[in-house]
């Protein structure tokens, strides 16, 4: 299938889903304050444009989800590295690190609230944990299974143990690590609302539970609408990067999601 007929498939299926969002809760008589049409919506969404400074409220979600994210990002490529290079450093921290992973996120927003305030850090923190371990794992398992005799092949040539890695060890991860990176891109997202839910006055986590104190459902769809944009956004900016970073494999190579 071309691109063309692609991105046809996907207006078409647009079209029919606002559709069905405009008119089907009439159709099976739902009132619009348990599923609000879509007309309602962009209305409320004006109202919430006007009156509740909605734009702010988003720029202040996508910059904890852009920070969330990069920071969550680079921590969980500087561990991936440094435990994919030391077979006893994963040895003695993965207990650990797995510890925290099972542990549930959403338990450490109360207590960041509690120490850092209502401020933008806490639903940063929480991003940066959900972030880090799907990072993390992807480098971990591109490092190790770098092929060991193209690294001895390297060593013949007398590379350094820097060059090792810059020129065959971080390439060979890199489809892995953007495999993460597009998980990571979503998981962000859900950190920072997670936060925003906590505790917060600003945000559009902070709309969704004012509007859902309200009974204004139109409002929570909003809320839910936004962060639903940013989230796509994050990811298709991963996918812009990866194919600019990724462009000399093969398509097949690569992973798509």
């Amino acid at each position: 299938m071309n691109n063309s007929s692609t991105l046809w498939g996907s207006a078409v299926l647009l079209a029919l889903t606002l559709s069905l969002w405009q008119w089907a809760p009439g159709w099976v008589g739902l009132p619009e304050y348990i599923f609000p049409t879509l007309s309602s919506t962009v209305e409320q969404a004006g109202r919430m444009w006007s009156e509740s400074q909605l734009l702010q409220h988003f720029g202040v979600t996508a910059l904890e989800v852009v920070l969330g994210f990069v920071l969550g990002s680079l921590l969980g490529i500087a561990v991936g590295v440094a435990l994919g290079l030391s077979p006893t450093a994963e040895a003695m921290l993965s207990p650990y690190i797995l510890a925290l992973q099972i542990a549930p996120k959403v338990a450490f927003a109360p207590l960041f609230v509690m120490w850092l305030g209502y401020t933008m850090y806490p639903k940063i923190l929480v991003a940066i944990l959900i972030v880090f371990f799907p990072v993390m794992v992807n480098v971990l398992a591109a490092i190790r299974t770098v092929d060991p005799d193209m690294v001895n092949l390297v060593r013949t040539l007398n590379a350094t143990r820097w060059q090792i890695f810059t020129l065959l060890e971080f390439p060979s991860a890199l489809p892995n690590l953007f495999s993460g990176l597009r998980i990571a891109s979503t998981l962000a997202v859900i950190g920072v609302t997670v936060g925003e839910l906590v505790g917060g006055n600003l945000g559009l986590g902070f709309l969704l539970v004012a509007s859902e104190g309200q009974g204004d459902t139109a409002g929570v769809f909003v809320a839910i609408t936004g962060l639903t944009i940013i989230g796509i956004v994050a990811y298709a900016a991963v996918i812009l990067i990866e194919k600019k970073v990724l462009h000399y494999m093969p398509k097949a190579s690569r992973t798509t999601v």
